[in-house]
């Protein structure tokens, strides 16, 4: 520790002023009283310095030791705040995932009742299809001429029947009307997706045509036509992979009649319903833009 600078000054001054005295020759008056007190003195500030070295050397070490103390607390603080911080990360990791996992489980449920959906929807076709041709098997043979009203059955006892309309190739008349719904000739492309939603009502297709015919309305800003389009493809082809889109659509319909509770409620329900698909994100940003809340 160092010595303050003016006890340290008027220590070097004591000091060469003994040994001035010392190599002085002894005279008759060597043992004055003066040189004598004068030397007490020199000695009591020698003392004096001892003692205020050794009073700051202790201080010093409480100094020190107090800093370590701090240091090493200050240490132990900052590994625990490293440690929770490093705990809460791993909790919103492992939330996050389930999240993940019961989000993607609710959409395979959902996924898994659409298809049930379309598939009663399907077998109830096929039940009313089947109990057309009962009826008409059914129905009691006319008597009278032939080709004219209550004309007898012909030979054999078949009765004329008028012949029915054969059905037009399902693929190409599906792209056929995806062709022209992108040449934008509407009418012509109604036509043939409604070809493919009489003919093949069963088919995976047919939901895909019902949705053409929503988007036809929807650019034709026939928003009422287009609604209820893209709620036939929800009620009926639940399990159709334009599902997602025609629930989009919806609700985009509805917000453009002005009706925006319903329209956000319909955005609501594709999020919930299918929380994973790039439509859902195209509704949490509309409902956004609309200052609304996905929940």
């Amino acid at each position: 520790m160092l010595i303050p600078h003016k006890l340290r000054n008027r220590l070097i001054a004591a000091t060469l002023f003994a040994l001035t005295l010392a190599s002085v020759p002894r005279t008759a008056h060597a043992t004055s009283k003066e040189i004598i007190e004068l030397q007490t003195q020199v000695q009591q500030l020698l003392d004096m310095v001892q003692r205020l070295q050794s009073t700051l050397d202790t201080r010093l070490g409480v100094v020190q030791s107090l800093a370590q103390q701090t240091a090493d607390n200050a240490n132990q603080v900052t590994a625990a705040m490293n440690a929770l911080q490093a705990k809460i990360n791993a909790q919103n990791d492992a939330l996050g995932g389930k999240l993940d996992t019961t989000s993607g489980q609710i959409q395979s449920l959902n996924d898994s009742v659409d298809e049930l959906k379309s598939r009663v929807a399907k077998l109830d076709k096929s039940l009313q299809e089947m109990q057309t041709q009962l009826q008409t098997i059914q129905a009691p043979p006319q008597t009278g001429t032939p080709g004219q009203p209550g004309a007898a059955p012909m030979a054999g006892g078949m009765a004329p029947a008028a012949a029915a309309p054969q059905a037009p190739p399902l693929k190409e008349t599906f792209q056929a009307g995806v062709r022209d719904y992108n040449a934008a000739k509407y009418d012509v492309a109604a036509g043939e997706f409604q070809d493919v939603l009489h003919f093949y009502p069963l088919d995976d297709l047919a939901g895909t045509a019902q949705f053409y015919l929503g988007e036809i309305s929807y650019r034709q800003q026939n928003y009422a036509d287009a609604v209820t389009a893209y709620t036939a493809v929800l009620e009926g082809f639940p399990g159709s992979p334009k599902a997602p889109a025609a629930q989009l659509r919806k609700g985009l319909a509805l917000i453009q009649m002005n009706k925006k509770t319903a329209g956000a409620q319909d955005l609501r329900s594709l999020i919930q319903r299918y929380p994973q698909t790039p439509e859902a994100a195209q509704a949490k940003q509309k409902l956004a833009n609309l200052g609304l809340r996905a929940r």
